[in-house]
């Protein structure tokens, strides 16, 4: 799961970093909004967090700019700003959620749960192919109806090419959602040992993995 924050204080990024990487996130940092436009032009995003003020561009001109082109990521904006005006002003622009600050990372975590739950966002619909399902808003896939254990990069994996499905997904793509540093995992063997670990956990379903040779990978139904 792919998460970006925007948020101008080195401190609390480097904080809010660490946090959700501790619990399983792959995390972009960022300290304004006008390289947070750029990673959101590069990269998909599960969700992001949004400083209000921020050099440059700031959260409001980046949430602005961001539904204007179509961008539906579920965006939690954080700010010190605790007015009602205030809220109802970067709720009506385009933010999902409202964290005042200082805040205890553990409601920031479950604010983050909360808009990835949300029916209506990017997570959408139960994706699947032939008997493998998975769900975007509990993050849990099953085959013939029973829970198939994931790990974190094993999850990023599944979910990107069940959307792509049976589209072929280039191994950049497959870095890009799976790993913080994408370049690692393209220049070494990192993805063939985990998408060989999913076949083997794919062993018993009708959906199958397939390679495309120098190019990436397709999950299509057996």
């Amino acid at each position: 799961m792919r998460v970006l924050i925007a948020e101008d204080d080195v401190g609390l990024r480097s904080a809010i970093e660490r946090g959700l990487k501790e619990n399983g996130y792959v995390v972009d940092a960022v300290p304004d909004g006008d390289v947070a436009e750029r990673y959101f032009a590069a990269y998909e995003y599960d969700v992001a967090i949004v400083d209000w003020r921020m050099p440059r561009r700031d959260g409001l001109e980046l949430v602005r700019h961001l539904r204007r082109h179509g961008v539906r990521t579920p965006l939690l904006m954080l700010t010190a700003r605790d007015a009602t005006a205030d809220r109802i002003t970067g709720l009506n622009e385009g933010a999902d959620d409202y964290l005042v600050k200082p805040f205890d990372f553990g409601e920031l975590l479950a604010r983050l749960h909360a808009l990835q739950r949300r029916p209506a966002l990017t997570t959408g619909p139960v994706l699947e192919c032939a008997d493998l399902r998975f769900d975007p808003a509990t993050r849990q896939a099953a085959v013939r109806g029973g829970p198939l254990p994931l790990t974190t990069t094993e999850t990023a994996l599944i979910e990107v090419l069940l959307r792509r499905s049976p589209a072929l997904v280039t191994r950049r793509t497959l870095a890009i959602q799976g790993w913080e540093d994408e370049a690692d995992a393209v220049g070494s063997n990192t993805i063939e040992v985990h998408i060989g670990r999913l076949r083997a956990k794919l062993a018993e379903s009708r959906a199958r993995i397939e390679t495309v040779r120098g190019s990436g990978y397709r999950l299509v139904p057996s």
